[in-house]
């Protein structure tokens, strides 16, 4: 029987890790073509021969999404696999109603084919839509099990924007490998709160290959953690499974790809924010949490904020930047640097949009709704020059960075500006200590605390 010829479209993550896991050495398929969508400038290039094996000695071109209907038709497609996370139901419907007029089949991958069993207990960290609070939640659950003694790897979705090949393992165990390995302000936003906490943190593109360095990591491993991105569903097979959920954006819990299928999953369900969102909303997320997985354990959580200066917020017409993906393909309204601007007395939310260069502008002509927010997109050397430029062109007071590492740190702001810093904040019982030391007892973790 003939190869069935296979595209698969991603958004360079889990289209990478789908490839390696199931089609990768597969006598029955072919890939021809990645596409490519949600993250600027990821296509146009090849996914690797060092990578791809030797069944395609010449890589594997990656696309513009935009193409799909002439490659389907062009490269005698019969199957598109959808590879990308935190997208809204009916967006996944209209690229399976393009993929079935063009004459090919649509497909998901779930965890039976693609999670990788691990030698390590695992605990895997998602949520239901990008920016609930998955990081905060992954430092709180590292904390807990590093003041046990226990020695915590984690692994994060990936974010391979630049070279394959020399991303293929990635492991950050300083701020300096940050910039050894060239890291984007997206990378360092996920990274570096690790680092700094003291535990070792690997990513990259062969996730069989992260995982077994991962599991012998020289610092020791006791636990793998895995920190997920979007609202993806873990690459590792989990031994414990919480999913965030955020009533900041009440219902999302069931319209979202696969954000839903991360909540149905979980073990854990962890209602952050709660401190700042509405009973309403709150209420809702409870709702739909007991209709699609009554098992599940519940806690609630809040995420409460401090400044460096709230001075700087006070009376002020301020320009508040937060974390890029959230504020796109997020849809986030309401985060950290709005609450930091409302509850410290700002007089005015400056609207960034008369101001933008470059790359920004077109991040808002492909995210109109973003409305009085700054994304902090810095995939590149001309995205965080543009980003540079447009916080110093707008004309505000001070600037609230609600970003996970000081942007000040990246770019030069020409005006004063302040951090604002989030942690997780359990509210009552059952919380995170309870669960671990369940964890913990089931997987003789038992040692004493250093």
């Amino acid at each position: 029987m003939s190869k069935r010829n296979v595209i698969i479209i991603g958004a360079a993550g889990r289209d990478f890790h789908n490839f390696n896991t199931y089609y990768r050495g597969n006598q029955n398929f072919e890939v021809v073509a990645f596409t490519a969508a949600q993250i600027p400038d990821i296509d146009g290039r090849k996914y690797p021969v060092e990578l791809a094996g030797k069944d395609y000695p010449n890589g594997i071109p990656i696309y513009d999404e935009k193409e799909l209907p002439r490659l389907i038709r062009e490269l005698n497609v019969n199957i598109c696999v959808f590879a990308y996370s935190d997208v809204p139901y009916q967006r996944v419907m209209n690229l399976s109603s393009i993929v079935n007029a063009a004459g090919a089949n649509f497909l998901l991958l779930g965890p039976g084919d693609t999670q990788l069993k691990s030698t390590k207990p695992v605990i895997a960290v998602g949520a239901i839509r990008t920016g609930c609070g998955k990081s905060q939640t992954s430092r709180k659950i590292i904390e807990i099990l590093m003041e046990k003694g226990l020695r915590v790897v984690a692994v994060r979705h990936p974010m391979p924007y630049g070279d394959l090949v020399a991303q293929k393992v990635q492991r950050f165990a300083t701020v300096e490998d940050l910039k050894r390995h060239d890291c984007t302000v997206e990378e360092m936003e996920e990274y570096e709160p690790h680092v700094v906490r003291g535990n070792v943190i690997y990513a990259g593109v062969d996730y069989e290959a992260i995982l077994r360095t991962a599991e012998q990591d020289p610092s020791g491993c006791d636990v793998i953690l895995w920190d997920g991105g979007n609202n993806d569903f873990s690459f590792f097979k989990p031994d414990l499974m919480v999913t965030v959920v955020d009533p900041h954006r009440p219902g999302h819990e069931l319209m979202y790809y696969p954000g839903e299928a991360t909540l149905r999953m979980a073990d854990v369900v962890v209602i952050n924010k709660m401190d700042s969102a509405s009973p309403e909303g709150i209420q809702t997320v409870r709702v739909n949490i007991e209709k699609v997985n009554p098992k599940a354990t519940v806690i609630d959580g809040a995420s409460p904020i401090r400044v460096d200066n709230p001075n700087i917020i006070k009376g002020k017409r301020v320009l508040v930047i937060e974390d890029g993906p959230t504020l796109t393909h997020g849809e986030m309204k309401i985060g950290a640097g709005i609450v930091a601007a409302r509850r410290f007395g700002a007089s005015e939310l400056v609207d960034p949009r008369p101001f933008t260069v470059g790359k920004l502008s077109e991040t808002f002509k492909i995210y109109p709704n973003i409305g009085t927010l700054l994304p902090a997109m810095g995939y590149g050397d001309e995205q965080l020059k543009d980003l540079e430029a447009t916080i110093n062109n707008t004309y505000c007071d001070a600037v609230i960075v609600a970003t996970p590492i000081d942007l000040g740190r990246i770019v030069k702001i020409n005006k004063p500006y302040t951090r604002v810093y989030y942690d997780l904040q359990e509210i009552g019982s059952p919380n995170l200590t309870d669960v671990l030391n369940d964890f913990v007892t089931k997987h003789n973790l038992s040692r004493k605390p250093r």
